[in-house]
């Protein structure tokens, strides 16, 4: 078959039986591999292969990120910690503009680090949030997943832009401060359809609070401060790594190898955890066994489903699609006066939407075009710089179930797949496309 029907065909199929059907997605996700391998023309052991490296490979990435995020945000809630924010922050700036709060606090944390890695730290405090405003509860997800998803596709230091930097040998302090203004635009987006998303899908359920632990009653309320820092200090560890690795050279050896360390994201989880533990009045082994095992139990089946979306993302990866996108590339790429942004965009909205990482969309597509340069009418630094922003606006979409981010949010946002299909899935496609919009008209103005 040909591969652009099949991944069509396969993402059409994940939409009807996860959404209609209702079929359980761990189900349709790895009968959908299967199947679509088969249909490409692989070998069962092949296919077999496929999925047991995806889902391994996935899982190996983001697994440990989530088990440790989720003890976080348990230790949080059973100690009442996220309550004290909330109620800190709803007093501090009203119940009206918690969204812009939200969405404000997601964009200046989202600059410096991962967006699955935010969110899941944040997750539990945007449901405290809902739970005490009793109402947005799609509204406030995607103000978060909006404000951070936009920035980890377009600004330096993530990973796929800064890889793709050095593909295209462009300035990453120019890519810094273009990719953060074009940042905004999407980020809009997302905030303003975020509010229409939530009155569309007015039944969804406020998050079940039977699915966070709840503080003991003899837990008395932790100060604000102490809360804060079981939240901040893991972001500002996982922000700085980044930061001082552009220019090692400029900090002492002991500095950066410490930074280095102390920035992974294990170990700054590992830090929130052992704040969140100084919370407890009185700590002792029974209490801390059964919130650990809670926070493992929970986070099970989202590992399961991420690992099963990686499962996927493998299989749709060698279905022929990236020869087939080479050829498409190499033959509408040719003739161009001025740079051609439409096809290292259109280029990376596919093996985005085949594949669900933004990261290695990005980075393939950078390296497909590289070459190219040339043939796409690219000339100065300022064309390189247009094209890699293309490519970061291409990244965003389609975010769906071959995209762990998609289940970061879908699980920790307590979302179920249909809702976050028709709202977090389209409001991607919506910042994308805002974006490369936005980018046509800076190109036209400059």
């Amino acid at each position: 078959m040909n591969p652009i029907w099949l991944l069509l065909g396969s993402i059409a199929a994940i939409i009807l039986l996860s959404s209609r059907v209702k079929l359980h997605t761990f189900l349709v996700l790895i009968v959908l591999s299967a199947g679509v391998g088969l249909l490409a023309g692989m070998k069962p052991e092949q296919v077999m292969g496929y999925i047991r490296a995806g889902f391994g490979e996935t899982l190996g990435k983001i697994g440990l990120l989530i088990v440790f995020g989720t003890i976080l945000g348990s230790l949080l809630d059973r100690t009442n910690a996220t309550v004290s924010i909330a109620t800190f922050l709803l007093n501090r700036v009203g119940q009206h503009r918690t969204p812009l709060a939200v969405t404000l606090m997601g964009f200046v944390i989202g600059l410096p680090i991962f967006c699955d890695s935010g969110f899941i730290v944040l997750s539990g405090l945007v449901v405290a949030l809902i739970q005490r405003l009793g109402h947005s509860h799609v509204r406030l997800v995607l103000c978060l997943a909006g404000s951070l998803y936009g920035l980890h596709c377009l600004v330096p230091p993530h990973p796929g832009i800064t890889a793709a930097v050095g593909i295209l040998n462009v300035d990453i302090g120019r890519m810094i401060l273009l990719g953060s203004a074009l940042a905004i635009p999407p980020t809009l987006v997302a905030y303003g359809w975020a509010k229409l998303a939530d009155r569309w899908n007015g039944n969804v359920p406020l998050p079940d609070t039977t699915a966070h632990v709840r503080p003991d009653a003899d837990v008395a309320m932790p100060p604000v401060l102490l809360s804060f820092l079981a939240i901040l200090i893991p972001i500002a560890l996982i922000a700085v790594k980044p930061i001082v690795l552009l220019d090692p050279a400029a900090y002492p050896v002991w500095l950066v190898t410490l930074i280095n360390f102390a920035g992974d994201p294990l170990v700054a989880l590992s830090v929130g955890i052992a704040i969140a533990l100084s919370l407890f009045q009185k700590l002792n082994k029974a209490l801390l066994n059964t919130a650990f095992e809670d926070a493992i139990v929970k986070a099970g089946p989202i590992l399961i489903i991420i690992g099963a979306g990686g499962a996927f993302g493998e299989v749709i990866k060698h279905i022929g699609l990236e020869t087939y996108l080479t050829g498409f590339a190499q033959q509408s790429g040719a003739g161009r006066s001025g740079a051609n942004l439409w096809l290292p965009f259109l280029l990376t909205v596919l093996f985005k939407t085949a594949q669900g990482s933004s990261t290695v969309a990005v980075i393939s597509v950078a390296s497909l075009v590289q070459p190219l340069l040339g043939h796409l009418g690219v000339q100065t630094e300022w064309d390189r710089l247009l094209v890699l922003a293309a490519m970061g606006a291409g990244s965003m979409t389609l975010s769906h179930a071959n995209d762990a981010y998609f289940w970061v949010v879908s699980r920790f946002g307590q979302l179920d797949t249909t809702v976050t299909l028709r709202t977090y899935s389209v409001m991607s496609l919506l910042m994308s496309l805002t974006t490369f919009l936005v980018l046509l008209l800076v190109q036209a103005l400059i």
